[in-house]
């Protein structure tokens, strides 16, 4: 620190130290960029700084490393100034610190002069310090030479005039770039020189010429077919953001550089039937159809064209085969987000692609969409997470500057870009001014190479406009009327390109002429636009859903496990190596598995649910468990992985059953997210029907953070889409007094969200039956999301419990008999109908209350109600008069708002007099009292009303 001191003291003293120590600085940061952009002095002084202080030292450890340096040539200087020496010398240094400093700032700020907008319309503050004055230079300094301090350009030195207009040309053009938030070295280093070394654009050769304008025209020709064909009918066209089609066409082509076999796609509604029609290959003809309200699905609702999907197989670079699939979208915009991501997840983990060599993502957001909504966010977040991670996304932003109707910034946002967000995970980020389609496709391949040479995602923010309003029903100049007179008169970018191509003589007005009606002339055929569409597609490509279609739904599945296997299994989850030392409570948790194992005690909830993930690997299936508390269980059930007091390391007994193969089982406790997260994990297993996927959340209630993807994907994406999942959701719920948010997982949503066999929900009460549900959910070829209300204080309650046999041989059982076998079917007055929890409360009050005149019947699956096993098991007592629900939940939530029609049927069918009453809480604008005394009240209250009504 005397250095720093000295250095200080020199400050004040010497007019050179401050601009010195400037010059070093810039030098030392090109030093880290490029060593040999710096003199072969001070590449060996910069060595052997890194080697004695650490490498990077000035900007990671601090200045005062650098202040120390600085200090040394200012009295180097001092030195030569003394001397006699050359002052001329030392002021061509300091302009060169300035010339430095100047390099840096267009490095930071020159997209802040570049033209990005093509309306023209942008009213943005100039950076002051891009200018000669700024760094104390002037126009008398153009002709010195300088070294061209860091830049990546052909030559090492050139005068003042020539640095400057190549830093224009390269940051100020059509595209600018914001890179210096990488921390990265290498990543910085590599954008740097990508950009540099061809000014910001390379040549575009005459053929990629041509082949942009044709698919410019393509563009514009299906969004003028349609518009003429179904005047005023909603499309969302892309009309303005035209050179989104170039640019996912360079993208997927030079796809096949890398031998990359799949590209999954999400986007919102703008340019959605555009790119898939001409870069998917979707039939126009069938698009017509939904045009003209044809149902062209066999089954299911259906969606709005403008929602749908698709998936096909292009050729690429090299003829390499690539599967394209575009996810399919509802309108809560970015919510396809995570979905897109955890789909590629899938696809890696089937390929064995653990870094993201050979599927990648592509999103497409809105700017609005971008800047506004935060999941957003939460998809960036988990990008580099080990159970999330997918060697990085590509993010196109469609940038019309309009969201909806809003477009002044005051209103829109409170960053400078849309994109501004991506810098949470410092990716870079490239504006690109979409009426200049050659900048477009040149940031595609950049992305694209970026993308896969450091698997980190990177954001390319294509700035255009909007053609039309919202939608084509829409009058936009209502509320951008500036926005939409300069509109009107703008031509499009075909129009500026293809005159562009005629002067340069790359192609004749003819020839442009001819593109556009060669395309229509396609498209009135009805016939695929796409010439790289492969006709008999490479199906190892895509994974074959037809095993898991058409199934009528079934209660029944054998689930059973042979019992010999099944002990050794439990022997085996069992186990812990020799000087694994386990906390105090876990040690205990695990000696009793091994008495389990050994027959020597009932299984509990934990071990039986650990037992059927180990039975589905063993029988070949994959497991995956991702969740905020999933690995111990938020209520310390599961402890799938254990953890050495001492050494820290991990033991994940369920991979040895899994063996070598690691993806088949991952468990994660994932980051603080719900929707994110959730979204992620549908995407996962509508992709993998071999996968048994099981999202937890850490209270069931928690699940409200996710709503969009419940109501928008996991309950509707079959009937809309006819996309199949097995997803498993579990969700903790149980009235313990713990409050209204962390008592009820909102079981009547999801009980509103049922009908037509969309979805399972169950309630399971024993640990035989958390067993065979697991299993079932993968042993029968249905694939339905399962929402299961799993418990709390049932996984150490001392009656829920199941022996061996009870795992080893039957099935999941809709619904569970009374069990108390003195009880005289025919001296049965009463039968008291619950789920979950409740029941084992309701067995202690009957006790208690000596009432021998009630049987006690759970369901265990209250969707698809069980109506049939329910009216076979009433059908025993034929002397009962009364029927009562009991539950927990307030009477306007829980399972009775929404399925007391079916227990009245059931009463119909027994004894059409019967009476039917409900026993629970008094409706309720919360879930449940705060209060603990209350809840207690409550409780007994409910109790004590089921046992005598």
């Amino acid at each position: 620190m005397q250095a720093v001191s000295d250095f200080r003291m020199l400050q004040a003293n010497s007019h050179l130290s401050a601009e010195s120590f400037a010059y070093i600085e810039s030098l030392y940061e090109s030093y880290l960029s490029n060593p040999d952009s710096v003199s072969a002095e001070w590449r060996s002084f910069f060595s052997d700084m890194a080697d004695r202080a650490g490498s990077d030292y000035a900007y990671r450890e601090g200045r005062e490393k650098f202040a120390a340096l600085s200090l040394q040539q200012n009295l180097l200087h001092a030195h030569v100034h003394a001397a006699g020496g050359d002052t001329n010398l030392l002021a061509l240094e300091i302009k060169q610190a300035r010339v430095s400093n100047l390099i840096q700032s267009y490095r930071i700020n020159g997209h802040r002069h570049a033209d990005l907008d093509p309306l023209g319309l942008w009213q943005r503050a100039k950076a002051p310090d891009l200018s000669l004055e700024y760094h104390k230079l002037s126009v008398a300094d153009l002709d010195t030479v300088f070294h061209a301090s860091g830049l990546f350009f052909p030559e090492k030195t050139l005068p003042l005039k020539s640095i400057l207009a190549k830093l224009q040309q390269t940051y100020c053009g059509t595209i600018g770039t914001e890179f210096m938030h990488v921390l990265d070295t290498e990543q910085r280093a590599w954008l740097y020189q990508h950009f540099e070394s061809v000014l910001g654009k390379p040549a575009v050769a005459k053929e990629v010429q041509c082949k942009v304008l044709n698919r410019l025209t393509a563009a514009e020709g299906m969004e003028r077919y349609l518009g003429s064909r179904y005047p005023g009918t909603k499309r969302f066209s892309l009309e303005g953001a035209g050179a989104l089609l170039p640019l996912l066409d360079e993208l997927i082509y030079h796809s096949g550089n890398y031998d990359i076999v799949e590209v999954v796609m999400g986007m919102a509604h703008r340019g959605r039937l555009n790119i898939l029609v001409n870069i998917l290959g979707k039939s126009p003809a069938e698009l017509f159809d939904e045009f003209e309200g044809k149902k062209v699905n066999a089954m299911g609702s259906g969606d709005v064209k403008y929602h749908q999907g698709f998936s096909s197989n292009v050729t690429t670079a090299r003829g390499n085969e690539v599967h394209l699939a575009m996810a399919f979208n509802p309108s809560h915009l970015e919510i396809v987000a995570p979905v897109v991501v955890g789909s590629v997840r899938a696809r890696q983990d089937r390929r064995e692609d653990s870094k993201g060599d050979f599927v990648i993502p592509v999103i497409m957001h809105g700017d609005a969409a971008f800047a506004g909504q935060g999941v957003v966010m939460e998809t960036f977040q988990m990008s580099q997470l080990r159970g999330f991670r997918t060697g990085g996304s590509i993010h196109i932003v469609i940038n019309n500057q309009v969201g909806f109707t809003t477009s002044d910034l005051r209103d829109a946002r409170s960053t400078e870009y849309c994109t501004d967000i991506a810098k949470v995970v410092q990716a870079p980020i490239l504006h690109v001014n979409a009426d200049d389609p050659e900048a477009v496709i040149f940031a595609a391949r950049f992305a694209l190479d970026y993308r896969m040479t450091f698997k980190q995602d990177i954001v390319i923010d294509l700035i255009c406009y909007r053609r039309r309003g919202h939608n084509e029903a829409d009058e936009p100049s209502v509320t951008q009327p500036l926005m939409y007179k300069k509109i009107a008169t703008h031509p499009t970018v075909r129009e500026i390109y293809a005159q562009k191509l005629i002067e340069e003589g790359t192609v004749t007005s003819q020839e442009a002429k001819d593109y556009v009606d060669q395309y229509r002339a396609t498209l009135e055929k009805g016939a695929s636009v796409t010439s790289s569409l492969v006709t008999k597609p490479d199906t190892s490509l895509f994974v074959d859903w037809t095993p898991y279609l058409g199934h009528e739904w079934s209660d029944v599945a054998d689930t059973g496990f042979d019992k010999t296997s099944l002990l050794d299994i439990a022997a085996k989850l069992s186990q812990v190596p020799e000087g694994f030392v386990l906390q105090k409570q876990v040690a205990g948790l695990m000696a009793n598995r091994a008495k389990m194992a050994a027959a020597k005690m009932p299984v509990d909830w934990g071990f039986a649910e650990n037992l059927a993930y180990a039975t589905l690997l063993q029988q070949g299936y994959h497991v995956r468990i991702t969740g905020q508390d999933s690995a111990r269980g938020t209520f310390a059930h599961r402890h799938a992985r254990l953890n050495d007091q001492n050494s820290g390391e991990t033991l994940i007994p369920l991979k040895t059953i899994a063996q070598e193969e690691e993806h088949r089982f991952q468990l994660f406790d994932s980051f603080l997210s719900e929707e994110a997260v959730l979204a992620f994990e549908y995407g996962y297993s509508s992709t993998s029907p071999i996968t048994l996927v099981v999202w937890e959340a850490q209270f069931g209630d928690f699940a409200n953070g996710a709503q969009v993807v419940i109501d928008q994907f996991i309950t509707s994406g079959e009937i809309k889409w006819e996309r199949l999942s097995g997803l498993v959701l579990l969700l903790p719920h149980g009235y313990e007094g713990q409050g209204p948010e962390h008592s009820s997982a909102r079981l009547e949503r999801f009980m509103q969200l049922c009908a037509e066999h969309n979805i399972q929900v169950c309630i399971p009460s024993t640990p035989a039956q958390v067993f065979h549900m697991l299993r079932r959910q993968m042993v029968r070829n249905i694939r339905k999301p399962l929402v299961v209300m799993s418990p709390k204080s049932l996984l150490r309650h001392k009656l829920v419990v199941s022996d061996m046999d009870d795992l080893a041989h039957g099935s999941f059982q809709t619904v569970l008999p009374e069990q108390d076998i003195t009880i005289v079917p025919e001296a049965m007055e009463r039968v008291v109908l619950c789920s979950g929890k409740v029941y084992y409360d309701l067995l202690q009050k009957r006790q208690t209350m000596k009432i021998k005149n009630t049987a006690i019947i759970r369901i265990e699956q209250v969707y698809p109600f069980p109506h049939d096993p329910l009216i076979s098991m009433l059908q025993i007592y034929t002397n009962i008069k009364t029927l009562i629900w009991c539950q927990e939940e307030p009477m306007n939530q829980g399972i009775w708002y929404c399925s007391q029609h079916n227990i009245m049927a059931v009463a119909r069918r027994i004894n059409p007099k019967m009476a039917v009453h409900f026993a629970g809480r008094e409706s309720s604008a919360a879930p449940a009292t705060g209060y603990v005394a209350l809840h207690k009240q409550q409780q007994e209250a409910l109790l004590e009303q089921a046992m005598t009504l």
